[in-house]
């Protein structure tokens, strides 16, 4: 406001031409404009929007298990997850989702995938189907009111793939085959409560086969592969969606026209980060685990959180939290 006025000053003279005498005028009303604007903001009352109340009814926590490929879990990594689990309490965790791949099937069964390590041979079938077995029944003993859905990977797959080629594509001794061999019967999922979600079926009116609906969130194990997994399934949805498969942690956003933000999760593994078959390669897999505090409406807010080298840091910030 000084330099104009100033400058208002400055023009003034008894020789003014008409020009001059309406560039003041100009002037003057806008010094005016800004004395009144800085009077208004002096005046005004500027103030936080409180902060809304705490919506809990209703609400819980739904946790997402990635890949833990059966004998092939990390110790440490399933150790870390096992006791944030622990740390949630029984009646606050309601739902788990197991995005699939928690047995290898390896060896015989991985015809695709030649062993080439004598180490590779000394893991058998009986060996990956009990460590997972030994994993569910430390899950359910910790969330036993929790509603549990275990979704079919390509790895369980290789199962009844197995069977369909030693029954030389007989519908019944395959289906007979299976009911001996796959995860559901060697799991016992059916005497557990779980949900078993197979690959080669559809569920809750969805297009897409081994693709399930939780509130607003859709959970599959997956198909793509690389760094930008989470981009291109997002893209796939277009929708909230949770993955696995890709054994990285990884997660994307963006908007629509039509339903506001949406996100691509993926929460990484819970498997050793480097199996013998990908030779001298890093893979660049990492560990971790989904959290997702949901509402009643269906609503949900996702948390990847990560475990390294065997610790979380989520279960010091639950402690504190509870503090």
């Amino acid at each position: 406001m000084g330099k104009l006025q100033q400058l208002a000053n400055e023009i003034k003279s008894p020789k003014q031409t008409s020009v001059e005498r309406a560039r003041l005028k100009q002037l003057e009303s806008l010094v005016e404009a800004q004395a009144e604007q800085l009077e208004r903001q002096a005046s005004a009352k500027w103030s936080i929007p409180k902060a809304p109340k705490r919506v809990t009814a209703g609400s819980y926590i739904r946790i997402v298990i990635p890949d833990t490929h059966g004998c092939h879990a990390d110790p440490q990594a399933i150790a870390a997850f096992l006791g944030d689990l622990s740390r949630f309490g029984t009646d606050a965790v309601r739902e788990v989702i197991m995005l699939g791949d928690h047995l290898d099937c390896g060896g015989f069964l991985a015809a695709h995938h030649a062993e080439n390590y004598v180490a590779e041979t000394e893991v058998s079938f009986e060996d990956d189907v009990n460590a997972t077995n030994v994993f569910l029944d430390q899950v359910q003993s910790l969330v036993p009111k929790a509603r549990i859905t275990y979704l079919e990977g390509n790895h369980e797959r290789r199962l009844e793939k197995w069977c369909v080629t030693q029954a030389l594509r007989n519908a019944k001794d395959a289906e007979y085959l299976r009911k001996m061999f796959c995860a559901g019967y060697q799991l016992h999922l059916d005497k557990r409560g779980i949900e078993y979600i197979q690959q080669g079926r559809f569920y809750d009116g969805l297009p897409i086969p081994a693709t399930i609906r939780r509130g607003k969130c859709y959970f599959t194990h997956g198909e793509r592969h690389g760094k930008n997994s989470a981009a291109a399934t997002l893209s796939d949805y277009a929708a909230c969606v949770t993955f696995g498969h890709v054994h990285r942690s990884q997660s994307y956003s963006s908007t629509t026209i039509h339903s506001g933000g949406v996100t691509s999760n993926c929460p990484g593994c819970l498997c050793k980060k480097q199996p013998l078959w990908g030779n001298t390669r890093i893979t660049g897999w990492n560990h971790g685990f989904g959290v997702q505090l949901c509402t009643k409406g269906g609503e949900f807010q996702n948390i990847n959180a990560m475990i390294s080298e065997g610790h979380s840091f989520l279960g010091p910030l639950l402690k504190m939290v509870k503090q």
